[in-house]
């Protein structure tokens, strides 16, 4: 089976060199650069390979490592040290990207969490970086006086760090999710809803409600439960959906987005079997029911703004009813087969990109087989 990874602006991403989290050939652990072989003769082999090239991706960039890991005798350390005899005075450029990266790659390790090094790399990370917490709707790292910190991450708790599992979301924002899975934050939104002031541990229920839905998108459900969330927050970049019936939502949800969404929704109808004819009815019931509270005031001109008003209109009781009627005459197979001919036929968009990923590609990585951690889950330092 298939499953549908969105990624919304890669138009607007500019290329840049892919920075791997392997020292090249020639220049690293096991390289043939004399210098590196010589600093790492005294290094201990026991200690994990990912912390020694954390080390060298620092030096390598002309960064230093926090002084914790800078201690005689740390694999960080060792790495760093390796790395400073290689490179000297030929470092790359640290940009943002960079620091975040390795950052999120030092953190990891210290938790003992997977790492998936080949895809998540600086450039993957810069195309999540897009400056706003979907979670909270607050402008993150741009440096104005009310901005808050945005933070890359793994959305599921209980998976790796690795490609289609991150997201950027505000500090306060992660640390409300915690370890939360997909249905806890979805209670969280009821408890919010009905406590007096309209939050329940530092978010509205609005918010949870979107956290929950973006915790929904990379967790592995049953057909019929993910056909019966309601879509609180679009996709973020890069994430992938793991359920069909989600990649379905988003883009039937996505085609308001676009000036010609009515022929667009007439080819989506189309796709349906003219046999099922109680099938494209309610499609068109579930499409009309969504598009007045899409632009309820007028179309936003903002992009930013209509992408929450769609969000938003998920949030009324007969778009979720009229969805899940349509949903439930579908089975994962349906959907599925669905969004593959609809991203054939153009309907991602221009400005957008489906890229369909098989099963065991799509949560590659991921160590979904031992809750997200390494071989070793011991916490290190």
């Amino acid at each position: 089976m298939a499953q549908a990874s969105f990624a919304f602006d890669d138009a607007g991403v500019a290329a840049s060199p892919v920075t791997s989290g392997t020292p090249q050939q020639g220049t690293g652990r096991h390289g043939r650069h004399p210098l590196a072989a010589t600093a790492w003769a005294a290094a201990d082999d026991s200690e994990p390979d990912e912390a020694w090239q954390i080390g060298w991706e620092h030096a390598r960039h002309g960064l230093v490592p926090p002084p914790a890991h800078l201690l005689p005798g740390h694999p960080v350390r060792q790495g760093w040290d390796a790395g400073r005899l290689c490179f000297r005075q030929r470092t790359r450029t640290a940009n943002h990207a960079v620091h975040a990266w390795l950052s999120l790659r030092l953190s990891t390790w210290q938790q003992g969490r997977a790492f998936e090094p080949v895809q998540v790399t600086p450039h993957y990370l810069s195309q999540l970086m897009q400056g706003r917490c979907p979670v909270l709707r607050q402008a993150v790292n741009d440096g104005t006086p009310t901005a808050a910190v945005g933070v890359v991450d793994a959305v599921n708790s209980s998976a790796g760090v690795a490609a289609g599992n991150l997201a950027m979301l505000s500090t306060a924002a992660w640390a409300a999710r915690a370890n939360r899975r997909w249905d806890e934050a979805r209670l969280m939104a009821v408890v919010a809803e009905a406590h007096p002031d309209g939050e329940a541990e530092g978010l509205t229920s609005p918010q949870w409600a979107r956290l929950a839905a973006l915790l929904s998108y990379v967790t592995p459900l049953p057909h019929a439960v993910a056909a019966s969330i309601p879509m609180r927050v679009l996709p973020t970049n890069r994430l992938r959906l793991l359920n069909p019936i989600q990649g379905l939502q988003a883009l039937i949800t996505l085609q308001l987005t676009h000036a010609d969404w009515s022929e667009r929704a007439a080819q989506l109808a189309a796709l349906l079997p003219e046999t099922q004819t109680e099938l494209r009815s309610d499609f068109h019931l579930f499409f009309h029911s969504l598009l007045p509270r899409a632009w309820d005031g007028g179309r936003p001109a903002d992009a930013r703004a209509l992408r929450e008003r769609l969000e938003d209109a998920w949030a009324q009781p007969q778009v979720i009813r009229r969805w899940q009627r349509f949903a439930s005459r579908l089975n994962a197979e349906q959907a599925e087969q669905l969004v593959t001919r609809a991203v054939k036929l153009g309907l991602a968009g221009k400005e957008s990109m489906v890229q369909l990923h098989g099963a065991a590609q799509a949560t590659e990585g991921w160590a979904l087989e031992t809750g997200g951690y390494g071989r070793s889950s011991v916490m290190r330092t």
